[in-house]
């Protein structure tokens, strides 16, 4: 009797026993039949953050693309952008057919459409000089004698100027500034000398390595070139005293053998409004902290350029800005990694190349168009939707560079 009271207390672990041996080929085949494949032969997933690191640099096509993976910060050289210290990059291919603007008359300046006094003129290579637009430093001097002034965003909220002469003598033009990463594409587009004060040390490379560096010229220590002065001011900052001036300029030009008549096809020019467009008065540009408006002067065949609700004014006549032609540039704008300034400001990328939207604003009325740079030494310039290009008005066009998402309202 004790010893079935014995089997019975112990027949349970026999059990147990039993059924873990019956079980084990059983568990065996479960992990057989769910092993993964070996990690050795797996294939890693792609992401949109490596895909922008190990993307090959390259041309966009027509319209610029943005960054793929918006949520991370951009390295210094996006992918999308073209190398500048390349004299002949791959241009993309356009989406339109574009036909070539006319041959211009040989006594029209090719920047304004208007005539030349003296034939010589032409014979220059163009000044591209940077002008401040800070505060302190306006009324500006020389804005009102160049062919073509650009204006875009720096940092901060900021703008700045790029201002182009060729057929204009200007006595005095400044204040000046330090170059921005827009300014490796406009030397290029106009066979230009740059001429400003210095870059912050993230772009010195770019600018240094560009395939225009022989043309640059600024005082500061990495290049040390003539060409700038100061001019001492009672109520500027030093900073704000970097001045020049065409006949100095040129002169330097002249002394490096870079003088020469440069090939500036583009830009089409009509005296009379081309149909179509709608009747504007006014448009406004809300650049952050220095907002624009330009209202239309029928007397003056302009419009009057207004910044922060003040008139914007030439410093050595007090007369205001009226070009014959604005020109709203609707481009991509990528911030970067390089610092510009002691409050860790990004440098903003402008992709100025393949097409884009545009409006232009010529004799009270507003046109959509596209502004067009199929090559990096094209001239930027500007056509209808179907690729004839648009007649400017003879005169000066300002370029006002805004990005895609912003609104420009015409009154």
């Amino acid at each position: 009797m004790s010893r079935a009271r014995s089997l019975i207390t112990r027949w349970p672990l026999v059990a147990l026993l039993l059924l873990s041996l019956l079980m084990l080929p059983l568990l065996d085949g479960c992990r057989s039949s769910g092993q993964a494949t070996p990690t050795s032969t797996k294939t890693p997933k792609t992401t949109a953050t490596d895909e922008a690191v190990t993307a090959t640099p390259r041309l966009p096509a027509a319209t610029p693309t943005p960054l793929v993976t918006p949520t991370t910060r951009p390295s210094a050289t996006p992918t999308s952008m073209p190398p500048t210290a390349t004299p002949t990059p791959v241009p993309p291919t356009p989406r339109i057919t574009v036909v070539p603007a006319p041959t211009l008359a040989e006594n029209l300046c090719p920047l304004t459409g208007l005539p030349v006094d003296d034939p010589a003129k032409l014979a220059r290579r163009p000044l591209a000089v940077k002008i401040s637009n800070s505060l302190p430093t306006r009324p500006q001097s020389g804005l009102a004698k160049a062919d073509i002034v650009f204006e875009h965003l720096a940092e901060g909220g900021i703008t700045r100027f790029t201002a182009l002469y060729l057929c204009q003598d200007a006595e005095l033009i400044g204040s000046m500034r330090s170059a921005r990463f827009i300014d490796l594409e406009i030397p290029a587009m106009y066979k230009s000398m740059l001429v400003f004060s210095g870059v912050s040390p993230g772009l010195v490379p770019k600018f240094k390595d560009a395939d225009f560096r022989e043309r640059q010229l600024s005082p500061d220590p990495l290049w040390n070139d003539p060409g700038t002065y100061r001019v001492p001011q009672e109520d500027r900052l030093y900073e704000h005293t970097l001045f020049t001036d065409t006949k100095l300029l040129w002169q330097v030009t002249a002394e490096r053998g870079l003088n020469q008549r440069q090939q500036l096809d583009g830009l089409a020019f009509g005296a009379e409004p081309p149909d179509g467009g709608k009747d504007a008065s006014k448009v406004d540009i809300p650049y952050r902290l220095s907002p624009v408006r330009y209202e239309y002067d029928a007397a003056l065949g302009g419009w009057r350029r207004w910044i922060a609700d003040q008139p914007h004014v030439e410093a050595s006549s007090g007369t205001q800005h009226a070009p014959a032609n604005v020109v709203i540039v609707g481009a991509h704008h990528v911030e970067t990694d390089i610092i510009e300034d002691s409050l860790g400001s990004l440098s903003i990328q402008i992709q100025l190349w393949g097409d884009g939207p545009a409006m232009a604003l010529r004799d009270g009325k507003a046109y959509e168009i596209r502004w067009m740079r199929s090559d990096r030494h094209d001239m930027l310039h500007f056509v209808y939707h179907d690729g004839t290009p648009f007649p400017l008005r003879p005169g000066q066009t300002w370029i006002q560079l805004v990005p895609l998402d912003m609104e420009t309202p015409v009154q």
